[in-house]
């Protein structure tokens, strides 16, 4: 499938075909004439988490790779957008359930004493979840109030510009994880090893669709871009031991964008009557998150034991005074 980008007449900056105008100099985008059909296809949408996902006759049943929840069919009237780069799986399946086993067996004493005999595998599945991926180069020009040079008062107005770069920044579009859940998974991914579509060959593994294009996921990048922006000013640039009112205002010099899939195991295991999510990345096993029970009765002792504990110091220091 093409690509169909193109560059601003005006500043050069990379363009897709849906751009109506230019992300860095907001110059019109020119038409696209050229016939490039992009894929028009029947997705399942799970009517939980949201998730939208290609059909495959090898599932048994129509539930969701990311929650197990019913999903229903979708004709979308535009054409979806595909992941055009796909991390590679570097962890095998076998090492993320042992993965699993380690994680329950590590788990506080506040968990059931028979949580990993008892914890039964339902179900594994290899799947990608989405993300954009960009490069920016950006002037931030920025206004607060610290408390350096306040004199007499306790704040004094402060600002300045400062230009920032961002490289290889990630900007997850899932709606199958949570923004908790892909904030923990992103640092544990090796950008550079992304590669094509044609370089991949894993017809099991489900991968996740955009549900929003370049130009309507402009927004999200920039909130982002001024979030970093926000980060790196409040962690050295303003002055001060405290400040406040903090305004941020972005400026694109360069801009690129891509489309990126994400490798993850998506588990869930019983215990008892209740089924728990549990993610392992799909290129390190380090990195792990996931859902457990706890053990009311563990709790209760405890929380006895502390009471009597208390009791005992509370009479030992009476009996002292």
């Amino acid at each position: 499938m093409s690509t169909g980008t193109i560059a601003c007449a005006r500043c050069g900056s990379a363009l897709e075909r849906d751009d109506l105008r230019c992300a860095i100099c907001n110059h019109a985008a020119p038409p696209i004439t050229e016939d490039l059909p992009e894929a028009r296809v029947e997705v399942l949408r799970c009517a939980s988490c949201g998730a939208s996902m290609t059909y495959s006759v090898k599932d048994r049943a129509p539930t969701c790779a990311f929650c197990g929840s019913v999903l229903h069919l979708e004709l979308p009237e535009d054409p979806l957008e595909q992941a055009r780069h796909y991390l590679p799986f570097t962890v095998d399946r076998d090492t993320a359930t042992a993965a699993l086993r380690r994680w329950l067996s590590g788990l506080s004493w506040f968990r059931p004493g028979d949580l990993v005999a008892e914890s039964r595998l339902e179900s594994l599945r290899a799947l990608r979840w989405v993300g954009w991926v960009f490069d920016a180069q950006t002037l931030v020009s920025w206004t607060a109030d610290s408390d350096h040079g306040a004199g007499r008062a306790s704040w004094a107005p402060h600002g300045g510009q400062l230009a920032l770069e961002f490289d290889d920044a990630v900007v997850p579009v899932s709606r199958g994880l949570s923004t908790a859940e892909t904030s923990r998974l992103v640092p544990s991914y090796d950008l550079a090893s992304a590669v094509t579509a044609a370089d991949i060959e894993e017809s099991e593994v489900v991968v996740e669709h955009f549900d929003v294009r370049r130009s309507a996921a402009r927004r999200t990048i920039v909130a982002a871009i001024e979030g970093m922006a926000r980060r790196r000013l409040e962690g050295s640039v303003i002055p001060g031991r405290r400040f406040r009112n903090l305004h941020v205002a972005i400026l694109l010099r360069r801009l690129t964008t891509r489309r990126c899939a994400f490798p993850v195991y998506v588990m869930a295991y019983r215990y008892r009557d209740r089924l728990y999510r549990f993610l392992v990345s799909g290129q390190d096993a380090a990195c792990l998150l996931g859902q457990a029970p706890y053990s009311v009765t563990r709790i209760a002792v405890a929380a006895l034991a502390t009471g009597v504990l208390v009791a005992l110091l509370a009479l030992l220091v009476a009996v002292l005074v």
